[in-house]
């Protein structure tokens, strides 16, 4: 049973903060009725290729692969933004303890199939945390063959993620993996007040604890998720008042050194800025923003263009998450819409789009009745009695 829905119905502007009515105060900021991040969505070039490396080099388990999605009408442009005569296969992968990775792969008559650089406005890169990266980077390259793009670095000291070992490596997701060993508490993490990340492991596929591969040595979960912005502190604000998530650090860097800049693969002489926040009970992200000579094409990909994404948040009531998000800036596509048939039925979902380009699915899933779990024991990660505001749950 969920627990009773304790968020509120925003207020308008006009009206003030919102209250819960219940004594409490104003009700928390975010999304009312928001669970937890649901899912990452990928959009990629080969969808074999991807749902292999995340199965076998990553130690994932696919959970169901859906029949490939079309429309004779414009519901595609409607509800997705994408071309009316676009078309898109679609899989879920269980990537460790908390993670729902879908990938898509689209056929449009105008995407894009370049990849997005790692400075471009929309690119995406998704980290894993093991317990040793120069073992774990050695072992996905003998799996999978991908290639490192430069030596295992260390972020010096000073900063406020100073001690993490990280390498970032080529993927079959048309975008960096990167590989992160995080001391057990971080400098930001020891000064008052301030937040602490969520951690992850150990690795599992289903939340009966049972792992159904084996992950990369040392392997915990997914660290993060990140996005390249354009404007680092809109979208902070964007993330922290409309979506309530909680800001960890900030790390800049005036100039990249050449060879930082060479691994993260990114022009030379420019400047990074990061805002790392915590979303919900169990993830993290990345907003990284490149100035100067760093700084890359402004414009996102669209979700059929290769290196598209979308950030999906399980909440109680979709039309009411999809309503709040349009009084806070967002465009709704078409409107919400509840599954009727096939694997996913019972699924209530929609996509919205932020100012900045960002796609923002809101989604509720009758976990435990789906009936792509009549064939096989692969699960997502369910939200079931998850509350955004609490963190590390069950850990």
């Amino acid at each position: 049973m969920l627990p009773p829905d304790r968020s509120c119905a925003p207020a308008s502007a006009a009206a003030g903060p919102s209250s819960c009515g219940d004594g409490q105060g104003p009700a928390p900021r975010g999304v009312p009725g928001a669970q937890r991040v649901d899912h990452l969505a990928f959009t990629v070039s080969d969808l074999d290729a991807a749902i292999g490396f995340a199965e076998t080099a990553l130690g994932g388990e696919l959970v169901y692969r859906l029949p490939p999605l079309a429309h004779a009408d414009d519901w595609m442009r409607v509800h997705l933004d994408v071309h009316p005569r676009a078309s898109a296969e679609i899989a879920l992968v269980r990537l460790g303890p908390d993670t729902n990775l879908e990938l898509f792969a689209y056929q449009s008559p105008d995407r894009t199939a370049a990849p997005r650089a790692p400075h471009d406005a929309g690119h995406v890169h998704l980290a894993l945390h093991v317990t040793d990266v120069a073992r774990a980077a050695a072992e996905l390259t003998r799996r999978a063959g991908v290639s490192p793009l430069g030596p295992v670095r260390r972020v010096p000291d000073g900063q406020p993620d100073a001690g993490t070992r990280w390498v970032r490596l080529s993927s079959p997701f048309d975008a960096p993996l990167e590989l992160r060993s995080v001391p057990e508490a971080l400098p930001y993490e020891v000064e008052g007040g301030t937040p602490r990340r969520r951690p992850p492991g150990p690795w599992r596929n289903r939340d009966d604890g049972t792992a159904s591969r084996r992950g990369l040595p040392g392997a915990l979960g997914v660290d993060h998720f990140a996005r390249t912005v354009t404007d680092l502190d809109a979208a902070e604000r964007f993330f922290v008042d409309v979506l309530g998530a909680e800001l960890l650090y900030r790390n800049e860097q005036s100039v990249l050194p050449a060879d930082v800049a060479a691994a993260l693969g990114v022009p030379p002489g420019g400047a990074l800025r990061r805002a790392v926040l915590g979303m919900g009970p169990t993830d993290t992200i990345e907003l990284a923003c490149y100035e100067g000579t760093s700084a890359g094409d402004p414009h996102p990909p669209r979700n059929s263009d290769v290196g598209g994404s979308h950030l999906a948040l399980h909440v109680r009531d979709v039309d009411v998450a999809a309503a709040y998000l349009a009084e806070h800036g967002c465009t709704v596509l078409g409107g919400p819409e509840t599954i009727d048939q096939g694997p996913l039925t019972g699924d209530r979902w929609v996509y919205t789009r932020a100012p900045f380009g960002l796609y923002v699915e809101v989604v509720r899933m009758p976990d435990g009745a789906l009936p792509y779990e009549r064939t096989t024991a692969a699960r997502r990660r369910a939200a079931h009695e998850l509350s955004w505001t609490v963190r590390h749950p069950g850990r």
